[in-house]
């Protein structure tokens, strides 16, 4: 254990006051009695996180430590924190806990025992303990003997930084320091900063072991055959890897090594904004007690969550144990990827509904991470922008871009992985004139992709992204896959597709450590 580790559980349990692994239904208890948590009819614990219903990118901060400086890609999401800054932090937390009830959640993170690592979260609410419980990974009866920490997340939401002297933007802080093995949260009661600060630490160590840490979603088939789906908000990761024919390994945070994927979490985090039985059926069954929904609507008249109620957040929060999805894989692995597919919402309507990529291509589109983000919500006044993140996960990866880059392009290539960019956004003009492809047509697409139907099919090349594009797909109409062919107007397409182009050609100059065949792609 690190030495500032040990200090921290030591000054906390002479404070007679640490209450370690208590069960769902204390941690329940106490949050309903004590922190305004609610239950709801269907049995899930609602609470409300404040003014932070969200992450706070620009307050994270990595402490800049001899060791890891040279390795870490210093940018605007991966800012920078002096030691002495992380010291007064550090400090502070200690002087804060000396009165406090605390909750220690004592697990793992990583379903493969060989990059298992052994976490410590200490909180100040007892909602967020279970959310650490239903997220990570419980111990097994005797796992706790001799335990010792990887790192310690110490989460204290009621905790201020003072940006004057403590070196940070604001009085929100997320700060990871590796030579220490503390995260250090204060300021913010939103859940999701617990999970990506543990996410992004194993997106830190596992390349050293050559092991490839990825922000996507992982089902298997009766087969044994492994699809990975890579995306950001609003792609359908969650929706499309939940599939009634094949189980579940993970929802969001997994690692790749020669002997097939692991999930990194016990839990799921499911956005659940506009939540339906119909649409999403295995999500909303998974929501019952046990859950915790962050800045949900409770209808007042039903006790029931109202999922199409945003007044708080759009950003609506389930976080629940994988068992409750029916079917998951309880273990959490599965064998090396078949079938990858990248998701992007591209709300231009220009790109492909679906397109096989090679080796160069998924390595382009990996490192591009594209969707698009919407300026607005009313109609005829709506100018999309495409939007990219390294990786699909820019905020959560400190390390070189290439390096992540170069192990999914070695691991495609030695086991002959397909890989297929899916787009669930917009058909026959952008967004405001055309309409989103339709879910049973995206659903259709990538179910041919993972059972092997595409690799029978004929391929046309866009003229403009060169991506090679199915004449036809079983359970699709043969017109939607050419998106050229939705359009009214094709040059007011060719006009718009030429756009797009250029803009991940100016976002791909910022990757010049890259191979010359994948800057080459576009």
């Amino acid at each position: 254990m690190s030495s500032l580790s040990e200090q921290v559980y030591s000054k906390v349990l002479k404070q007679g006051k640490v209450r370690t692994n208590l069960t769902i239904g204390e941690l329940t208890e106490i949050a309903v009695k004590k922190e305004g948590g609610y239950i709801s009819k269907n049995g899930a614990l609602c609470v409300n996180t404040g003014k932070c219903t969200g992450r706070s990118p620009k307050d994270r901060f990595i402490v800049d430590e001899p060791s890891i400086h040279d390795y870490v890609d210093w940018n605007s999401n991966n800012l920078p924190i002096s030691t002495e800054s992380f010291q007064r932090l550090y400090t502070k937390a200690l002087d804060y806990m000396q009165d406090k009830e605390l909750f220690v959640f004592e697990g793992f993170v990583s379903n493969d025992e060989k990059y298992r690592m052994p976490i410590r979260v200490i909180n100040e609410f007892a909602f967020q303990n279970l959310f650490a419980q239903q997220l990570f990974i419980k111990p097994k009866p005797g796992e706790l003997k001799g335990f010792v920490p990887g790192f310690t997340i110490i989460a204290l939401p009621d905790l201020k930084a003072d940006p004057k002297t403590d070196g940070t933007r604001s009085e929100v802080f997320i700060v990871i320091s590796f030579e220490k093995r503390i995260v250090l949260i204060g300021g913010s009661k939103y859940c999701g900063e617990i999970k990506k600060s543990v996410f992004t630490v194993m997106n830190y160590l596992l390349p050293f072991k050559n092991v490839l840490p990825m922000h996507c979603s992982a089902n298997v088939g009766q087969k044994g055959d492994v699809a990975l789906f890579f995306g950001l908000s609003g792609t359908g990761k969650t929706t499309l890897s939940a599939d009634n024919d094949r189980r579940l390994i993970g929802d969001d945070e997994h690692g790749w090594t020669d002997k097939g994927v692991f999930n990194f979490e016990g839990g799921c985090y499911a956005k659940c904004i506009n939540l339906s039985k119909e649409k999403e059926p295995q999500i909303w069954n998974a929501i019952r007690r046990g859950t915790l929904l962050e800045n949900v609507v409770i209808d007042p008249n039903t006790g029931l969550p109202d999922y199409d109620d945003a007044r708080y957040t759009e950003n609506t929060r389930a976080a629940f144990p994988i068992e409750h999805m029916e079917d998951a894989i309880p273990e959490g692995k599965g064998g090396v990827p078949q079938t990858i597919i990248f998701l992007t919402a591209d709300a231009t309507g220009v790109l492909p509904p679906i397109s096989k990529l090679t080796q160069q291509q998924a390595m382009y589109y990996f490192l591009s991470g594209y969707t698009s983000k919407l300026a607005g919500t009313e109609t005829g006044i709506v100018e999309p922008v495409p939007t990219f993140s390294t990786c699909f996960g820019g905020p959560f990866m400190l390390l070189k871009p290439e390096v992540y880059a170069n192990l999914l392009g070695d691991k495609i290539k030695k086991y002959n992985v397909n890989v297929f960019l899916v787009n669930t956004g917009w058909t026959g003009g952008p967004y405001g004139i055309g309409e989103r492809i339709n879910l049973k047509f995206t659903r259709a697409m990538v179910r041919a992709a993972i059972d092997g139907e595409l690799d029978k099919a004929n391929y046309v090349t866009h003229p403009v992204f060169k991506l090679k594009m199915p004449a036809h797909c079983p359970g699709v109409p043969d017109d939607l896959l050419n998106p050229a062919n939705t359009w009214d107007n094709i040059s007011e397409y060719n006009n718009k597709a030429k756009e797009l182009a250029d803009h991940f050609r100016q976002n791909f100059q910022k990757y010049q450590d890259v191979r010359e065949d994948v800057k080459k792609i576009n």
